[in-house]
């Protein structure tokens, strides 16, 4: 039997397209081995976000092929397709394939293990429709389901446009057979992902939108809960959150892609909205769903943020109470308006400020931890893992919970009632 191994860098959309990659090449008679054994094949699913992520995909491979010298490898995904002729050069790589196309993998591996020599297929990623995927199965605790590729917001940092193409959506029929079979397999939670999940069904030509398809999930009763994948703030505006405020299925907790505070910086950034826009949005959603919670991104140094720019992302982040935030320093990127624009930030100033809002969120975090433990509201959380006399899980609202049970808690929910802190965990007390 052949063996092929795996490796994915970047989002939580990639994660999903490898899992449903794997499980084809399985149907096809090949054993899914642990990436750093020697396999025949090796399948890399490249990330382009940033500079960053390029070197790491190229490591990865040389990686691979001192792994097992024999083996062919096939580099797929978001890197690929921005620079596929970088990617065929590599003299380790067998094939080449963009952002669409994953699901005909276990064709080109069969002409590569005959015989056939190096193989392109990046096609035109703006002509290319949503390519049908779907997984059958997961850990019983959380799976990601990608319901949407592609963004047409083309801010001025960003190449994943040119990587993703436009917005493309799976079709509500294919979203709702998929959340179900998941869900009768066992599975607790189901994050409904995207490259710009909030764009769900903007290219459909009837009118229906991502919160028309959470409001079909929870009348049909699909899953046990639904999380949702990061949304851009002026997608979650007051339509939105009147129309989702009241649904049983909804965990109360959001990921909003804010990039910074500063709304100078945002329209350098061509976002579209600003940060009273965010704020409002925020605050409407905690108005009308009370136990929400919010995680974000935020990107330090981009070109021309200035001191008093930066100060405005610091304040930002605690006027809007985090949970939690994935802090980034700015990268630039070929063929994108902000490669060129003039006071491009040093790299030491990027990984002061870094640190300084790594801190700023942490204070934040534990802030917001300490308000959910004072309000003695049950915590519905689902637990995941084992860790000495306790086990560890997240409650709806995304907060890191832990109980003391002698019983086998993996993949099972319960409510909770929170007690104490342990470092930036919720100590609680099974109901």
């Amino acid at each position: 039997m052949k063996q092929v191994g795996f490796y994915t860098l970047g989002c939580k959309v990639s994660q999903y397209e490898t899992e449903a990659i794997a499980e084809n090449f399985e149907k096809h008679g090949y054993k899914i081995s642990d990436f750093n054994e020697a396999c025949d094949l090796y399948v890399i699913n490249t990330c382009t976000v940033t500079a960053e992520a390029d070197r790491k995909s190229r490591q990865i491979i040389r990686r691979a092929k001192r792994k097992s010298p024999s083996a062919k490898i096939i580099v797929c995904g978001c890197y690929s397709q921005r620079s596929p002729e970088e990617v065929l050069s590599i003299p380790d790589v067998d094939a080449v394939i963009g952002s669409s196309g994953k699901m005909e993998l276990v064709g080109i591996a069969e002409r590569l293990l005959s015989g056939e020599g190096k193989i392109s297929n990046v096609t035109d990623i703006d002509t290319e429709p949503f390519e049908p995927m779907k997984i059958t199965r997961g850990p019983r605790t959380r799976v990601y389901v990608k319901i949407e590729d592609g963004c047409e917001c083309k801010c001025t940092y960003c190449a994943i446009p040119s990587a993703r193409g436009p917005v493309r959506s799976k079709p509500r029929e294919d979203v709702i057979r998929e959340v179900e079979e998941l869900s009768r397999s066992g599975i607790r939670e189901i994050v409904l992902t995207g490259i710009e999940t909030g764009s769900y069904g903007a290219d459909f030509r009837e009118d229906y939108r991502l919160a028309d398809l959470l409001i079909e999930l929870n009348e049909r009763q699909s899953a046990e809960q639904i999380r949702l994948g990061s949304l851009a703030p002026e997608l979650v505006g007051k339509d939105f959150v009147e129309k989702v405020k009241d649904l049983k299925i909804l965990a109360p907790h959001f990921h909003l892609s804010i990039q910074s505070g500063s709304d100078k910086i945002l329209r350098a950034m061509k976002r579209r909205y600003n940060r009273a826009m965010a704020l409002e949005n925020i605050e409407r959603i905690r108005k009308s769903i009370p136990c929400a919670t919010f995680t974000t991104d935020i990107m330090v140094g981009f070109p021309g943020e200035s001191d008093d720019d930066f100060c405005d992302t610091l304040d930002f982040v605690k006027e809007a109470k985090f949970l939690d935030a994935h802090v980034f320093a700015y990268s630039r990127r070929k063929n994108t308006p902000a490669e060129s624009y003039p006071d491009q930030i040093d790299e030491a100033t990027k990984k002061e400020r870094s640190e300084i809002l790594i801190g700023a969120i942490k204070d934040v975090r534990l802030s917001t931890l300490r308000d959910i433990v004072a309000s003695k509201n049950a915590l519905s959380c689902i637990f995941e893992e084992k860790r000495g006399k306790a086990w560890y899980g997240h409650s709806s609202t995304f907060a890191e919970v832990l109980v003391e049970s002698d019983t086998d808690l993996h993949g099972v929910k319960k409510e909770v009632m929170p007690i104490s802190l342990d470092g930036e965990f919720i100590v609680g007390k099974l109901l």
